[in-house]
This record gives structure tokens, sequence and C-alpha cells, in this order.
């Protein structure tokens, strides 16, 4: 912990424009250095399913982890934790001080486009998740950021959108897994581009009270990228450090305001010292701190990655197919374009390039191999823009080398930069003086004959030429200023083209740099393959054929990415026929689902089994083939409610009226509102099987209980399948009315894990925190527990809970 005299004393050798230029940022990823004082520069990076680092280059890798929705979904502390420390290592490897993680906005509505990157719908659930986050990545001296504070949820107008939302849910909901991060220490909080009641998040007054006030948070608060939109409102407000830099709201802005009065000159020196104290803590003030952790070898990262892809996996349903048996099986028919080019991240600021990915193809191969044949068949062509070019399909004009030519050209055509590079997705290139164009070459080498869908993806004047013949030349708008559409995920212009196996095609795209557009520029081909009715009764024919069969549908690129909320939860006709397909004709047939957020599965009666893969992450293939072939169980329990269709949903709006986006569902958020709606689900919270059947024999606790009090429940059950299983015991709170409180009709309040072997009990003991029994009373300004009766319900998810003890809540007094 920094030694507060020595931090006054290092603020006293700073002029006021120092003390600002140390509270602007100095680049787009780090802070300004102070060397009269010994203060370094602290480097930041997007998270949380990996530490990218500086910059946007396929060249420098990054473990690739599960989604925070699949992390989420394993409901294991522990190995959220053991993730965490996975994140330091990789930020220490890169040489990075500040991760950008996690992210505990909540899952208020299937339709948002940032699902994936945030862990649930439950705040206790994301509390615990984040906060086991927290304690994983500083343990090893990297510090955590807990984003986006607040109510930041869907991403439709997200720049502009006013939350309006009541004091006691924006206090018992949405602050609460925030609160729950600073209670682990966490040692940034990010402020988010929104409004909360007319206010911006970056001028807000919650970023005093309650977070520094009430829950005592003495580190720094960082704004969104680009977030700051002022000068006065935001220096007189909560936020210490703005970010990217060089910027213009603070700077010489904030010195002016300063010297003019309008800003006081002790709210910048406690931002400095906020910044100082954070600095002495990474060991970039001063002597750096000797390392505490070697990074983990590649080795070890990739095992517990792989670890965590099966834990996050997440069994919907079974009729008595899964697990495979690895010695009855001759052919395995693997089906669907997402087997062979499994999604492993969602798209926006938090994606990586990975060390390596492993298809769930490539996995199911591996695992089977010597012991089965596996056949691949596709399916219908995905929707969607193709995918990058990669090394696979392409090579270098010039080098010949796998891959693309990178050229940047001026204004007369010239070449200013060039570099062969692996792929077609090049998001910062290098950008020298009189940069004007950017282009990417390559050999196209197609392995099948047909028509291909050629794209460019950008803003500005964009040109496709192939073999000298143009295909693309137009103007194509920007119509938002969302950073993360401009400079990661910009839209995709697709032409088609015929395309011969075993011939070379020279494919040059083109993009001009116009003011405003960014640096993006990606280039992708795919073969659109045979017909629907074709593609069809391939996919049936390999599924008959074979002893059991393996479909996997999910999302494409552009329907879970930051930026933009989904429009629907269809996988679309094509990938709902295809299961149908598979499952009509092989009764052995497991459908897989490759998305990060709730989809609808209209064919889920169907099929034999059913397994949810969320984005699972670089080493997808090994953890899911794990859980496939029965060498792990399933760990997995839904993090948010899956509704059978859109309209059953409680909660789905994301578009703003007027600007305005109001949470009229209050407390009564996921698995709330469908109880309270009286509406059941295709699955609800806290669903999930395993590889075992358990009875839930009996719940024992106190009579009654203090308020202010920790309640603590034992939870008797029984292993009755015939192998060794792990079950997530939940507990349940219910408040029988009346009561002058608009309670929710149950909510969750605890939870554990416990093994057993078969045939064996365990008692799990839950602690329902004090917290869980409180409300915000609005007019006392503050928490209060209501005495009364209380049931405490325990099961295996919020629509299942056999068991109930009665309770009496007591007041203390």
């Amino acid at each position: 912990m920094a030694d507060e005299d020595e931090l006054d004393r290092l603020l006293d050798k700073l002029t006021l424009r120092a003390r600002v230029r140390l509270v602007t940022g100095a680049t787009t990823w780090r802070t300004t250095a102070e060397p009269d004082l010994g203060l370094r520069q602290l480097v930041l990076s997007d998270g949380p399913a990996g530490v990218r680092g500086e910059g946007w280059d396929e060249r420098d890798t990054s473990v690739l982890l599960p989604s925070a929705s699949a992390l989420a979904a394993s409901w294991d502390e522990r190995l959220v934790e053991e993730v965490g420390g996975l994140l330091a290592s990789e930020a220490r490897r890169k040489g990075v001080h500040v991760v950008l993680a996690p992210h505990l906005n909540l899952h208020r509505t299937p339709l948002a486009g940032r699902h994936f990157e945030c862990f649930s719908e439950d705040p206790l659930l994301t509390g615990r998740m984040g906060a086991a986050l927290v304690r994983g990545i500083q343990t090893h001296g990297v510090a955590a950021t807990a984003k986006h504070f607040v109510a930041n949820d869907a991403e439709t107008d997200r720049l502009t959108v006013d939350v309006r939302i009541d004091e006691r849910t924006l206090r018992e909901v949405h602050l609460a897994p925030f609160e729950a991060a600073v209670a682990a220490g966490v040692r940034l909080v990010m402020a988010g581009y929104n409004q909360v009641n007319g206010t911006t998040m970056t001028a807000h007054s919650l970023l005093t009270t309650p977070l520094k006030d009430e829950w005592g948070f003495d580190g720094v608060v960082v704004s969104d990228w680009g977030a700051v939109r002022g000068t006065r409102d935001t220096a007189r407000a909560g936020l210490d450090l703005q970010m990217p830099g060089p910027a213009e709201e603070w700077g010489d802005s904030l010195v002016r305001a300063v010297e003019a009065g309008e800003v006081e000159e002790s709210a910048v020196d406690d931002k400095v010292r906020r910044l100082l104290r954070l600095a002495t803590w990474s060991g970039v003030l001063g002597r750096p701190h000797p390392a505490t952790r070697p990074p983990l070898r590649s080795r070890r990262a990739r095992a517990l990655a792989r670890r965590a892809a099966a834990a996050g996996t997440v069994l919907l349903a079974n009729r008595g197919v899964l697990p495979l048996d690895p010695g009855r099986l001759r052919t395995v028919a693997v089906i669907g374009a997402p087997a062979a080019r499994t999604r492993t991240q969602g798209g926006g600021s938090a994606g990586v390039f990975p060390q390596d990915e492993v298809s769930l193809l490539d996995g199911i191969r591996a695992g089977l191999r010597g012991r089965a044949r596996i056949v691949h068949v596709p399916g219908p062509a995905p929707e969607g823009p193709p995918p990058p070019l990669d090394m696979v399909l392409c090579s270098d004009p010039i080098t010949t080398a796998p891959g693309v030519r990178l050229r940047i050209l001026d204004a007369s055509g010239a070449e200013l930069h060039a570099e062969h590079r692996r792929g077609g997705r090049q998001l910062e290139p290098p950008l020298p003086p009189g940069a004007h164009t950017v282009e990417i070459s390559a050999h196209l080498h197609p392995r099948t004959s047909g028509t291909w869908r050629i794209g460019l993806a950008g803003f500005g004047r964009l040109g496709i030429d192939l073999d000298g013949r143009p295909l693309l030349d137009g103007e194509f708008t920007t119509p938002t200023d969302d950073p993360a559409v401009i400079h990661v995920s910009p839209p995709t212009q697709t032409v088609t083209t015929r395309l011969t196996a075993g011939t070379t095609a020279l494919l040059v795209a083109r993009r001009e740099l116009a003011p405003g557009t960014g640096r993006a520029t990606v280039v992708g081909a795919a073969p659109d393959g045979p017909g629907r009715t074709e593609s069809l009764a391939a996919a049936s024919r390999a599924a008959r054929e074979a002893d059991a069969a393996v479909v996997v549908v999910g999302t494409g690129e552009q329907d879970e990415a930051e930026g933009r909320d989904r429009p629907h939860l269809a996988l679309g006709p094509d990938q709902d026929a295809l299961v149908r397909a598979v499952a009509r004709a092989n009764p052995h047939t497991v459908a897989v689902v490759n998305s990060g957020g709730p989809v609808e599965l209209p064919w889920r009666d169907e099929v034999g089994a059913l397994l949810l893969a969320w984005f699972p992450g670089q080493e997808a293939g090994g953890g899911l083939a794990d859980v496939l072939l029965g060498r792990t169980e399933p760990g997995g329990r839904l993090p948010t409610t899956w509704p059978a269709r859109l309209t059953d949903a409680p909660v789905t709006r994301t578009r703003p009226e007027a600007g305005r986006l109001t949470y009229d569902e209050g407390v009564h958020i996921g698995h709330r509102g469908w109880l309270r709606a009286r509406r059941a689900p295709a699955y609800w919270f806290g669903h999930g099987l395993g590889y075992t059947t358990w009875d839930y024999e009996e719940l024992t606790g106190p009579p009654e209980t203090p308020a202010g009090e920790d309640l603590t429940v034992g939870v008797r059950l029984r292993n009755t399948g015939n192998r060794a299983g792990r079950e997530v015991v939940q507990v349940y709170l219910h408040r029988p009315g009346p009561t002058s409180v608009d309670y929710p009709e149950r909510w969750l309040a605890g939870w554990t894990a416990v093994h057993a072997e078969p045939g064996g009990t365990v008692v799990a003991r839950v602690c329902v925190p004090a917290r869980s029994l409180c409300h915000w009373d609005v007019h006392a300004g503050g928490w209060r527990t209501e005495p009364g009766p209380c049931q405490v319900l325990a099961g295996r998810s919020a629509g299942e809970l056999p068991l109930t003890l009665e309770v009496r809540v007591r007041d203390r007094t």
C-alpha cells in the first residue's frame, strides 16, 4: 500500500500543468510518465477473454479464454480466480499493468449485443464471479477494472442513451456487482458512455456517492475510451483519469478551468493522488516490484483454457445419448459450418488474435483418433460476411508465403510501406506520413469450384479487383460514431464471382483513408457451396450412415458484437432445418449451440441431447470433446434464463425512445421477471444437467434469523446415478405477503457446488448473506431488513426447487 505522506510529498513537486498531464491519457493505451518522480507509464489493455496488449496485430497472439457468459456458467469461483491468474500472466508477458475487466453489466435483455461479455442476469452471481476474477488478476500484481459503471446493459445508442432507473433498482440490482468488486479490492472502475437519469456517467455523482464515499473505493475511476465530453462537469465529479490521450476535454482545458476557479485544485490533487497510489501498487512508481509469478507456459495455459471450456458447457437436455461411448463408435458425423470454424469469441474491443484455435471438428477428431471415422458435412452456407482471408486460402503475391501482402500508398499511388501479414483482418495497419490508401492483396487458391463471396469491410471509398477486373468500387459512409464499429467491426460490402479449384486468382482490395473512418480494413472470401436442398440432403445422408451425429449451429460474426444489439434471437431457417434434418436421420444426435447468449431453439425437443457451448475460447474443440466423450462432466448451469421465443421474454427493449431507455421492470430482472409475469421459459436460470442424477432430500436451518446477520442452511442430497458427479446447489428466497415492499417472487440468495460418488450422500452448506434479505429503503436512504416470515427454497434451478424451509426474520431491536 502506498504511503500517503509520500504521495503528498510527490504531489508538492508537481506544477498544476504536470498534475493535469498525469490524469489525461498520453496515448491510446498509456498514461503519462513523470521522470522527475520516477513515475513510468501505466499500460492498459482490453479484456476479459484475453489480453491483447497495445495493438491489433495478428502476429502478436494472446491466450483466448471462454467468454464471460461461459465462465459464469461454471458457477465456480475458484476456476474463475484461476482464469484471472492466467489473464494476469498474459498481461505481464505483454507488459500490461491494467486489464480492463471484469465486465459487470447485466443480461437485462437477451437482445443485448454484448451479452457474451457480461456474466449473468443476476446481480449476486455477477458480483461473485466478477469478484473472483478481480482476485485472480490482482493476486499477481496486475490491476483489474470493473466496467462499465453503470446500467450500460445494451449497445443501441450506447454513447448517448439516457437510462431512466429508480433508486432502489439501481442499488439492489445494477450497482450491486460493482459494490462486490470494490469489496474484493478492485483497483479501477470504468465510467461508461451512457447517461443515468439525465447525467452522463463520466460526470455523475454516483462516482462519488456511493462509489468513493460509502464503499470506500480508493482506486482510480477511468473513463471509457472517448466517454469524456466536457471539462468542468467531469473534473468536478469523481472521474480520475481521461482515456485515451492526448485529449482536449482535460489537458490544457482543465488547467484553464482550475486557474479560472471553475474547478477546485483539490479535486485535481485527489485524482493525481489516486493515480500515484495505483502506480505504486502496480510497480511503475519508484523501484519495480519483483516478479511474483512467471508467465504461464503455453501448455499449462492451454490446459486451463480447455478445462474452463468444459466447465462452462451446459447440458440443456439429454435423452440417453450423452456421453458418447468411444468403444461403440465406428463413424461419427460432425455437421455444420461452425463445427469446422467454431466461433470462439464475440466481436468488439474485447477480441484478440488467439495463439491457436481448436475447432469442435478437430477436437472430436483428436478425441476419437484411431477409434472412429469422422465425416464432416458443412450444411448450408452460413449467413453473413465471408470470414477473413487466412493462410490456408491465400498466399502473398510477392513472397508466395501463406498470407497476404499489406501495402500503404500515398495519394498518387506510390508505396510508402509494405509487409507480409498472416491474414485479411487488419485493424491497425501502420500509417506513415502521407498515408492515403490501405491495400491488401493475395493470390487465392480455391479448393472448390463455383460461386464465391468476397467481402471488404471498412468505411470510405472501397474497391476490389480480381485478376485486374473491378468487382467493387464505391463510397460507403460512416453511419455511426461508435468507436467499436469504426475501429473494430465495420460493415462488410460483399460481391460474388466464380472461382475454379486448382487455379490461382489475384485479389486486390483497397480502402482510402478518409478522416473519421478509422484504419480497420478486413478482406474475406468463402465459397457459396451447394444449394440448401442439396446441403440438407448431404447432412441427412451422413447422419443416417453414422453411429452418432453432432450438429453444430450458432450465431454469425455480425450477430453478437460490441456496438450493435441483436434484432432477433433466431438462428435462421437454414440452421433450424439442418438440425431437424439431422435429428430425423439419426436419433443419436447431439446438437451443439455456439453462441454467446440466448437463441431460439424450436427443435430442442427433437434432438437426443442439447449442449450449449457459448463462445468457448481457443481450446473449444478439446473442451467440448471431453464433455461429449464423457472424460469430464458438462459443468455448466445457465447464468441467464433462455426464452423459447423472444416474444415470451419479459424484457426485450434495447432501443431508446426520445433518447431515453426506461428500466421499468425495476428489480424484476431475469428469472425474477419471468416469475412475476407467470411465464415459463425454455430453460430456467440455473438449469443444467450432469452425467448423473440427484435427489434433494432435506433442507435444514434455524427457525429464525436476526436481521442483519448471515443465514446458513444445509441441503442434503444423494447421487442416485451410476457415476460420480458435481451438483450446483442453489438457494432462493421468497417473502410471503402481505409485505410493505415489492419483493421479487423469489431471488437467488446463495449457492455452492458439491461432489459425491454413486449412491453417496452429501450436505451442502449454503451461506445466505444478510444483504440478500435486505431491500433499499428509498425514504431512509439505506438498507433495511423487513421482519416477518421468509421462505428459503433449495434446488437445482430457479424453476426446480423441491425443498422449502420456513424462517422468521426478527428485528434485532
